[in-house]
């Protein structure tokens, strides 16, 4: 019987075999995610730090409030500024631990930053799946995603409540669903709601629905983009339904917020930075994986370049925006990690044997776990906050010995009001940590003859009475047995 020959293989085909390539990959996706999750887990229970109030003010505090009943209000849920969703989610995680018996703020609070690093873990198997949609092998794909689930800066972000944090997973699955052309009816939908939910979360995600639309315009698929825009506008309407019920208004957090930061440009208070902010300390943060991910991403644009597309224009319209903070760039971070593997697998495409495809790959990941575990070095000056007064002290744990004192102050049964003399209540954990309904002031806040709080949280050279307990250099002191009354005390954060 005559041999048939094997065909030989074609030009940029991947040599290895089938068996083989699926197997590491798999194998490598799974060590990424579970890595990734150590990382985030890790720093989530054993960091009390502050990277900015809202991720305390805008989240815990008021979920915090839906769930027991007090806490301290931000002026953006006075005027109506933000909307009760990202603080509903908080609160189901709160309502949740509540439900099993975690009502010590020490227990809720670190099954909250466990839930957001988990949420990061997600969003960085997002990332497969967005590389996956548009072609990328199983093994580009895997190394990509290591691009995020092990890099230092999203890693940092990962265990705090902030909105961009939440809305990074619906975002990168998404268009992972919606954006590819073979799209289902079903696929589009789907991934057109989860944008709309991730706008819910945090407004500028709409710029991710308006890329959409684009795309699928430009790529001239009428009837796509018209379904899509149905279900966007299904999901504005429940956005504007659900400020109509919670501040008496149709859209009106989002015109408050649009007012305040657009027209007013309040946001510039709290600072500015040119054009080239997010470049320069996205380097400073995690420069190989930076310098990686933005040269493979850009190999993307043949294969992705709707992808490319969203991902820049999001990229770019912040940076045209005065008032600038890293953190406003996690919800893209996944996405370009996603045009990273895309540029990948055109350079295994190009290897084509099988020792070299495996080794780039793992070459990828291991520059990028070399910056997951120097995560811990960054300073605020490699997080782009604080650039002006301390960028050389560490970003960790920032406000954490304030934050300790107030979870031992919520231990004390005799605690009846405390003073933190060291820190305005913006850079604490408020109610969140304190978790007693008891008069907490500022430390511009009533004198100690007041007789107004029992507790004080100061230097141990200026700790009256009984030290009952200490954290680095602070300590939390007992001045006196019960407390008069403060019937003027007002629960909106100064």
């Amino acid at each position: 019987m005559p041999t048939v020959p094997t065909p030989a293989p074609t030009a940029g085909a991947p040599l290895l075999a089938a068996s083989t390539e699926p197997r590491l990959a798999r194998a490598l996706l799974g060590a990424v995610l579970v890595a990734g999750a150590a990382f985030r887990i890790h720093w989530a229970l054993n960091d009390e730090g502050m990277y900015w109030p809202d991720e305390v003010y805008q989240s815990l505090e008021p979920a915090h409030r839906l769930v027991y009943g007090y806490g301290l209000v931000a002026w953006e849920f006075i005027e109506g500024a933000r909307n009760w969703v990202l603080p509903g989610l908080v609160a189901g995680v709160l309502g949740l631990a509540r439900l099993f018996g975690g009502t010590e703020p020490g227990v809720y609070l670190d099954v909250t930053k466990v839930f957001f690093g988990l949420v990061g873990v997600a969003s960085a198997w997002g990332s497969w799946r967005l590389a996956r949609a548009h072609g990328a092998s199983e093994l580009a794909a895997a190394a990509g995603a290591a691009l995020f689930a092990l890099a230092a800066v999203p890693i940092y972000f990962a265990p705090r409540a902030l909105s961009e944090n939440a809305s990074a997973l619906p975002v990168v699955l998404g268009l992972a669903l919606a954006l590819p052309k073979g799209a289902s009816r079903r696929a589009l939908g789907a991934g057109a709601s989860l944008l709309g939910l991730a706008v819910l979360l945090r407004l500028q995600n709409g710029i991710f629905c308006v890329g959409l639309l684009g795309v699928l315009a430009a790529q001239r698929r009428w009837r796509p983009a018209g379904e899509a825009l149905a279900v966007l506008a299904g999901w504005a309407l429940a956005y504007g339904l659900l400020d109509w019920l919670t501040w008496g208004r149709w859209f009106h957090s989002a015109l408050v917020y649009l007012d305040f930061n657009v027209l007013r440009d309040g946001a510039s208070a709290w600072g500015t930075a040119p054009f080239s902010y997010y470049g320069r300390v996205l380097f400073k943060g995690m420069g190989a994986v930076s310098l990686l991910a933005g040269a493979l991403a850009l190999l993307a644009a043949r294969r992705a370049p709707g992808l490319l597309a969203v991902a820049a224009l999001f990229f770019v319209l912040h940076a045209l925006q005065p008032h600038k903070e890293l953190r406003f760039l996690v919800p893209v971070l996944p996405l370009f990690a996603a045009l990273a593997a895309v540029g990948l697998d055109s350079v295994l495409e190009g290897l084509g044997a099988r020792t070299p495809r495996a080794m780039a790959a793992l070459a990828v990941v291991a520059v990028a776990t070399a910056s997951g575990l120097g995560a811990g070095r960054l300073t605020f000056g490699d997080v782009g906050q604080y650039e002006d007064s301390r960028p050389r002290v560490s970003a960790w744990d920032d406000s954490g010995d304030v934050n300790r004192l107030l979870l031992a102050a919520s231990e004390r049964r005799d605690l009846c009001g405390l003073k933190i003399e060291v820190a305005h209540l913006a850079w604490t954990g408020g109610y969140s940590y304190l978790h007693q309904p008891v008069p907490l002031y500022s430390h511009n806040g009533p004198s100690r003859e007041s007789g107004l709080y029992s507790h004080v949280i100061t230097v141990p050279e200026h700790a009256p009475g009984e030290v009952v307990a200490r954290s680095g250099p602070l300590v939390l002191a007992r001045l006196r047995d019960g407390c008069a009354p403060d019937p003027g005390y007002a629960w909106r954060l100064p």
